[in-house]
């Protein structure tokens, strides 16, 4: 859209007390408190996973040993895309503009407009968890029963039947991640990091993990998530989860919610010969998903 003069006509003519609508407080980057950030210097990225060996046998004397070794499994394709926006002003009203707050009103909408873009691209892999089509490298939704294993074996990282945000339900969810298995059946040491909830959710969230005793009940039991100090992390509001049910468990896993920064945020600006009009634009290309499935662990709600 080329912004002409008649687009902010009270822009022309001085008498205006205030604009408003452009300086609210912004939510602090809620992706880098979700997701793990790396950099890339390539068109895509690729990671792949490694399976480890099996059990030790026992070697009877003068027998051989027997050999293992690593193998590959699922790889994982990361493609940085490229984000583009930008607005176009005529050179007269640019000249005639009379407020310099409107001018700068304009490349202030674009950094935030690139700002929630990437926070909403990133919290869709959380929004999408569920739904078929967007899978991973193993082929399976983020959220899923039935992950396989390279043994052969399958792991869950959500429970048969999704469930509200409730005690009973968040300790179901730990319980998978305190029996996590690695792709060779293994048990691993993989501890949550952080409850992440809707804003509806907000309230229950604190209550259920922070609460000196059993949140919602008359009885004195002590609440057990707190006493054990299973999280490391406060609970967080995910303002742009969409789903007002969804609630998620980060954990420790390396490699899981990853977000690819391969080229940052750039404004420029020019004018066009032949019709004087300014251009601005920006461009960031970067690139979200997940690698390892047991980096989150989560429920869409009954």
């Amino acid at each position: 859209m080329t912004e002409v003069r008649g687009t902010l006509p009270k822009a022309l003519w001085p008498g205006v007390k205030a604009w408003w609508g452009q300086e609210y407080t912004k939510h602090p980057e809620e992706h880098k408190m979700v997701f793990e950030l790396d950099t890339s210097e390539k068109n895509h990225e690729e990671e792949v996973e490694l399976a480890g060996m099996g059990l030790a046998s026992v070697k009877s004397e003068g027998a051989s040993s027997i050999y293992d070794n690593l193998r590959q499994g699922p790889v994982t394709y990361y493609t940085h895309l490229n984000y583009s926006l930008g607005f176009i002003v005529t050179e007269e009203e640019f000249d005639d503009n009379q407020y310099e707050k409107v001018a700068k009103a304009r490349t202030q909408a674009l950094a935030f407009s690139f700002r929630t873009t990437k926070e909403v691209v990133a919290a869709n892999i959380l929004n999408r968890a569920g739904t078929s089509g967007y899978t991973g490298g193993d082929g399976k939704t983020l959220l899923a029963t039935d992950h396989p294993r390279m043994d052969g074996g399958t792991y869950a990282n959500r429970t048969t039947a999704y469930a509200d945000l409730s005690e009973a339900a968040v300790e179901d969810l730990l319980k998978l991640i305190m029996k996590a298995e690695n792709s060779v059946g293994f048990p691993i040491a993989l501890m949550p990091k952080r409850l992440i909830v809707h804003p509806d959710l907000a309230f229950d969230a604190t209550r259920i993990v922070k609460s000196t005793l059993q949140s919602g009940t008359a009885n004195h039991d002590v609440n057990a998530m707190k006493e054990m100090q299973i999280f490391s992390e406060d609970p967080m509001v995910y303002h742009y989860l969409t789903d007002a049910d969804s609630w998620f468990i980060t954990t420790n896993a390396p490699n899981g919610l990853k977000l690819y920064q391969r080229k940052n945020r750039v404004i420029r600006r020019e004018s066009e010969f032949d019709t004087d009009n300014l251009k601005v634009k920006g461009i960031e290309r970067f690139s979200v998903g997940w690698t390892d499935p047991r980096g989150v662990y989560g429920s869409l709600g009954a």
